[in-house]
């Protein structure tokens, strides 16, 4: 156990995954990192945008919601708002929701109260279309 990386992604209702990878990518607030086993310890916000972690060499995409992120040599603990699995994602579904969040935000300025909710709703379909993007066969 001593020489492996234990993932925990939590989100309010659940524990969303536990087990053992060999590594994980988040979207840090100041970027996208990876974590590899004997990380140094590190609090990061998270970001909307893609989760993936690799175990038996096979990559398995996530869309994550905002939240925080705990590393340390051999955990990664991950709370997260949301979590959804790229298989579940319908690429045509996440093109227009993202065209919609896209064609709303356009006409608002930033001190519009809606600009906000606007502005998170079209980075999750931006990052619901990029993962599906990367599963699709």
């Amino acid at each position: 156990m001593a020489d492996e990386l234990m993932l925990e992604i939590v989100t309010p209702e659940k524990l969303a995954f536990s087990d053992v990878v060999e590594e994980v990518t988040l979207s840090g607030s100041e970027g996208e990192f990876g974590v590899l086993i004997g990380h140094a310890p590190l609090l990061s916000s998270i970001k909307t945008g893609e989760l993936n972690y690799t175990k038996n060499n096979k990559k398995t995409y996530y869309v994550a919601g905002e939240g925080y992120a705990e590393i340390t040599n051999l955990k990664a603990t991950v709370l997260i708002e949301s979590i959804e699995k790229a298989e579940s994602i319908l690429k045509e579904e996440a093109r227009k929701a993202k065209e919609s969040a896209e064609a709303e935000l356009a006409g608002k300025s930033k001190d519009d109260p809606d600009y906000e909710k606007l502005k998170k709703a079209l980075d999750i379909a931006e990052a619901r279309l990029k993962v599906a993007e990367k599963v699709e066969k």
